[in-house]
């Protein structure tokens, strides 16, 4: 498939290309005879619907997700002790920043079906954003959380949730078909294959 767009830089590309296939591609289900139909005809579109759905209501919920968390942090900042009025903070812009990147690498990444993207959105989710949100969620005594601030952190962590699940058989399911792709190639020749990725049916000499 063509580049579309900016993306990840070479050497980042490259780095989370290795730890996608170490974690995703399924190396026994690439043998000549177990390549789907759709694959051989190179029609078969890998963009995960239900996952392009969590991320386009995710990123509408996202300002009002910032609105709530500076509002509720103004309101109960008197009552926070010294700590965790800077751990709540950073908090709130780390997780802002991560969440703008996370959500533009899961676009690029799944409309585009670059797995580099896509796995880079994913990791972020689950290294960084899950347990920064598990944390303002469940450590509700030392940040004194309010009813408005439970129910938005809770909203939150149902999205990110869905989306590492969703994610790992989105990327499980585009590295495998990229894979079995380039298996098909050893037995097609490069000048069959178009510059879409679509198969021509002629058999190689």
């Amino acid at each position: 498939m063509a580049d579309h767009g900016p993306g990840l830089p070479k050497h980042v590309r490259k780095a989370v290309s290795k730890v996608t296939e170490k974690l995703f591609v399924d190396h026994n289900s690439f043998s000549r005879h177990h390549i789907s139909k759709d694959v051989r005809r190179g029609n078969e579109y890998m963009t995960s619907l239900p996952l392009q759905m969590a991320l386009y209501f995710n990123a509408f919920f996202f300002p009002m997700w910032i609105i709530s968390s500076c509002v509720t942090y103004q309101a109960k900042y008197e009552c926070l002790d010294a700590l965790y009025k800077v751990v709540i903070i950073s908090l709130i812009v780390m997780m802002s920043i991560v969440e703008i990147i996370r959500l533009y690498l899961g676009y690029l990444g799944n409309l585009t079906e670059k797995v580099p993207e896509l796995a880079g959105s994913w990791l972020l989710t689950i290294l960084l954003q899950f347990p920064s949100t598990l944390f303002l969620l469940f450590n509700y005594k030392a940040t004194k959380n309010m009813p408005l601030e439970i129910a938005m952190n809770s909203v939150l962590a149902i999205f990110v949730v869905c989306e590492i699940i969703i994610g790992a058989v989105a990327l499980r399911s585009m590295v495998n078909h990229q894979v079995s792709l380039f298996h098909i190639q050893q037995f097609i020749k490069a000048e069959d294959i178009d510059d879409d990725g679509n198969i021509n049916h002629r058999k190689a000499d």
